[in-house]
């Protein structure tokens, strides 16, 4: 039985038949495919003579039957911001009600009453559904560092006619029955220019280049036992292999360029994606969760409606904050949003006071608007702006020059960012956790030794960059010049500025070699062996310090990975090189 033979048949089971033709509106399929569809079905053994279901259509159909469903709900929804800092995409509302909870009464009107929820960020959203829908709840502990494809691995054993669901998916139409008979694949008949997948002429879907024209992806599927067997294997490899960790859970469904299971196209109109904030205003222009903080605060300062902030685009996921970008009059800009447990880590006074410090010396984007209590800030945003690529002779040696420009400045404020102190402040704010590494407490002492040598080496004290990495050395178009700035001053105050040097080659990742060829690029192959053993020593302290963070943001389920391993190396690594250095020192002296 292919696919047409298929609507045919639940049509039948829907509706007493009537004539060809209204089998035809009603099933959605031309007059020729209903014909050849009856003549079909009757030669299979599937309708008797008066278009009746028989006995072996009634068992086929109670045993392809839908047995359960499982909603992936575990991911951040980055592309939601702003509202995604209050509230999980499932919980958004639409026309008052909660995109989760119309899919699960959508699942309860066909008949669908096993339910599993895949949950992650804010996970404790989710637990009422329990008591109200009697779902279960199963947590993804990776949700941060992993796609929702080691959300369905972590219940792969489940899938067996079983729809799969995501939770930021409204659907007007209930797109679930009592009775199915083959797997499916979800498409909107919308063109998208960002999808990969175009359904041809024998309702598959296959892959095409991307943005050349495919059709949306939905992301509901419902799949059979005898092609979930498959496709359970495949998704527990996938995830367990360590090489999918970005992917969708769709990959699974790949044999080359095609999927292994029929398109099923929709109206644009009958299910819609809910995947940014301008999506939702134009599913629903009065939903609660339209109500945001931040563009509030955009359209006090620009003096226009919320309705008049457009093009709102997420822009990468910062370790300390989220930024958007948006557009007013014409014009772009970017919103910075603080991340989770920011207001423990960063003085927003001590940050506008940098602002002041440095506004007007070409040395940052100078923001439009800061709020010294919140932390958001809005900056105009940047034509052709690339980041400093850390592996480039040539960037490295620009934005080395343009550090040495900004320390060579010798600017003051009137705090300072103490190292020691933040290293101790980061650990304190585990509160009774202790450390996940076991030899911490000897790492520790080990970077304290360095503190002496640290106090006493000579050292000129000036505003410093203190987060001056890769990522936030901006080139941009001026015309027909590219020029250079820094960005994120969140963290700047008064220190060595070769604090700066040691934070560029731990979030670069860099091995010893590499760290010797920007301490060289830097000071223009002058630097003495005390200055190096000094920055090799800054860079133990920093890497414990940032670890430090980790861990700290691990406790709030963030998570970053290989990032803060490699923050603990660095702090074991070149205790050790700083320390053999000091001693090539006290050898053959400075030089």
């Amino acid at each position: 039985m292919n696919k047409q033979e298929f609507d045919v048949l639940r049509t039948l089971l829907i509706e007493p038949f009537i004539n060809q033709r209204v089998l035809s509106e009603v099933s959605g399929h031309s007059l020729g495919v209903v014909n050849r569809s009856l003549k079909s079905l009757k030669d299979q053994g599937y309708i008797d003579d008066t278009v009746c279901l028989t006995s072996k259509a009634i068992r086929e159909l109670e045993m392809k039957a839908p047995k359960n469903a499982i909603i992936l709900a575990a991911g951040f929804g980055m592309r939601m911001v702003p509202i995604n800092l209050t509230s999980p995409k499932a919980m958004l509302e639409v026309n008052g009600e909660p995109l989760i909870e119309r899919t699960i009464k959508q699942l309860h009107k066909a008949g669908i009453r096993d339910i599993t929820i895949v949950v992650g960020f804010m996970k404790e959203k989710f637990d009422y559904l329990i008591d109200e829908y009697g779902v279960k709840l199963v947590v993804n502990p990776d949700y941060a560092s992993k796609n929702n494809l080691s959300s369905l691995a972590l219940v792969a054993d489940r899938i067996t006619n079983t729809y799969i669901v995501p939770s930021d998916i409204w659907c007007d139409k209930n797109p679930f029955h009592q009775k199915e008979m083959y797997s499916w694949y979800m498409v909107s008949d919308m063109v998208d220019n960002e999808s990969d997948v175009r359904v041809n002429r024998k309702m598959e879907l296959v892959k095409v280049s991307k943005y050349s024209g495919g059709n949306q992806m939905l992301g509901i599927a419902y799949l059979l036992e005898e092609d979930a067997k498959i496709i359970r294997e495949k998704i527990k490899s996938a995830s367990e292999s360590g090489e999918h960790d970005e992917d969708f859970w769709e990959i699974a469904l790949y044999e080359k360029d095609k999927m292994t299971i029929a398109a099923k196209v929709v109206h644009s109109a009958d299910a819609v994606e809910i995947n940014t904030y301008e999506q939702l205003r134009e599913l629903d222009g009065e939903s609660n969760h339209l109500k945001s903080d931040a563009l509030d605060v955009i359209g006090d300062v620009f003096k226009v409606s919320t309705d008049d902030i457009v093009d709102i685009t997420v822009l990468k996921k910062g370790m300390t904050n989220r930024s958007f970008l948006f557009s007013v009059n014409g014009d772009k800009y970017i919103m910075r949003i603080p991340g989770e447990g920011t207001d423990q880590l960063i003085n927003r006074a001590q940050e506008a006071e940098v602002f002041r410090t440095i506004s007007g010396l070409g040395l940052c984007d100078d923001p439009v608007f800061i709020d010294p209590h919140t932390g958001y800030k809005i900056t105009k945003y940047l034509n052709g702006v690339r980041v400093c690529d850390p592996d480039n002779e040539n960037d490295l040696k620009r934005s080395m020059s343009k550090l040495r420009e900004f320390h060579n400045m010798k600017l003051k404020v009137d705090h300072s960012f103490d190292i020691w102190g933040q290293i101790e402040y980061y650990e304190k704010l585990w509160k009774d956790n202790p450390s996940v590494y076991k030899d911490y407490k000897q790492t520790k002492a080990n970077v304290l030794n360095l503190k002496k040598f640290i106090d006493s080496a000579e050292k000129e004290m000036c505003l410093t960059h203190i987060d001056a990495v890769p990522d936030n050395f901006l080139f941009y178009n001026d015309g027909s010049t590219e020029k250079l700035q820094l960005t994120d001053w969140e963290y700047s105050g008064m220190q060595d500025p070769h604090v700066d040097i040691a934070m560029f080659c731990i979030y670069s990742m860099y091995d010893k070699n590499q760290v010797d060829r920007l301490i060289d690029i830097y000071f223009e192959n002058k630097c003495d062996k005390k200055t190096r053993a000094k920055i090799y020593a800054y860079i133990s302290m920093c890497g414990l310090l940032w670890s430090n963070w980790c861990e700290f943001k691990r406790n709030l389920g963030v998570e970053f990975g290989e990032y803060s391993l490699r923050q603990y190396r660095f702090a074991k690594d070149y205790y050790h090189y700083a320390m053999n250095e000091l001693q090539g020192a006290e050898v053959g002296g400075n030089e």
